[in-house]
């Protein structure tokens, strides 16, 4: 495991509001709340379907831990996977699918001369108040808005040249392309963008094997999957990669 690197630091000044990362999938929370709400409701006024609370239960659960993944758990995953790379802080970083600025942010807080890019297109469905000017408000808080820039795109069609950055970062975003092969053009364009050298952490609950199998094709190093960690629901494992 590659060491963390010493330019890393804490830039949050004193008096300022901590940034907000959004609450994920809100819309996938409220129905479980509703779900939960609805099952214990019927099951309290309805003897003979009892059985509801049960679900009921479940529901609550897995509401819960997605809140607190979201406002807490993602936070610690992040900074684990961060720590895998050694580095040097002249890096150029591209986020693809950068939301509220979660790993955009996280990453320009390891550099000093470098920058860290995120592309989104802002679909709140995937994230609560996610925006661009909520994750130029985050790089505030946290004290890089220098080290940040923001644009709106398709990941399908990266507008940054053939080999521009030496990380790549995606969170929880590439599975919002539905068909496989526009994820393929998704994949392929990362491979397009990423310098000779450049390493990709690309964190997702679905279709990581597609991703991984993908990478190998297309000639990258030491691709795997690992287990960053279980602070998030549902668990996802990460792929990584080096690109010759």
């Amino acid at each position: 495991m590659m060491a963390m690197s010493k330019v890393e630091r804490p830039v949050a000044a004193a008096g300022r509001r901590r940034a907000s990362y959004g609450l994920d999938a809100p819309v996938v929370v409220r129905n479980m709340l509703l779900g939960a709400a609805g099952c214990i409701a019927v099951a309290f006024f309805v003897p003979r379907v009892r059985w509801m609370l049960s679900p009921g239960i479940g529901f609550a659960i897995g509401a819960g831990l997605m809140i607190w993944a979201s406002y807490f758990g993602k936070v610690r995953v992040r900074d684990r996977i961060l720590r895998w790379r050694n580095w040097r802080g002249d890096e150029r970083v591209l986020d693809i699918g950068c939301g509220r600025g979660l790993y955009l942010i996280g990453a320009a807080k390891r550099l000093t001369t470098g920058k860290s890019v995120g592309i989104d297109l802002w679909q709140a469905y995937d994230l609560s108040g996610n925006s661009a000017d909520a994750t130029r408000a985050n790089a505030r808080c946290e004290g890089v808005e220098d080290r940040v820039a923001i644009t709106t795109g398709d990941a399908r069609m990266l507008p940054f040249g053939d080999g521009t950055f030496d990380v790549i970062l995606s969170c929880q975003a590439i599975h919002n392309v539905y068909d496989r092969g526009e994820r393929d053009r998704v994949l392929g364009e990362i491979v397009r963008v990423l310098k000779p050298g450049g390493t990709l952490f690309i964190v997702d609950h679905r279709n990581t094997g597609q991703y991984a199998d993908y990478f190998r094709k297309a000639g990258l190093r030491d691709v795997r999957r690992r287990i960053p960690g279980v602070e998030v629901f549902p668990p996802s494992p990460a792929v990584v990669g080096t690109k010759p």
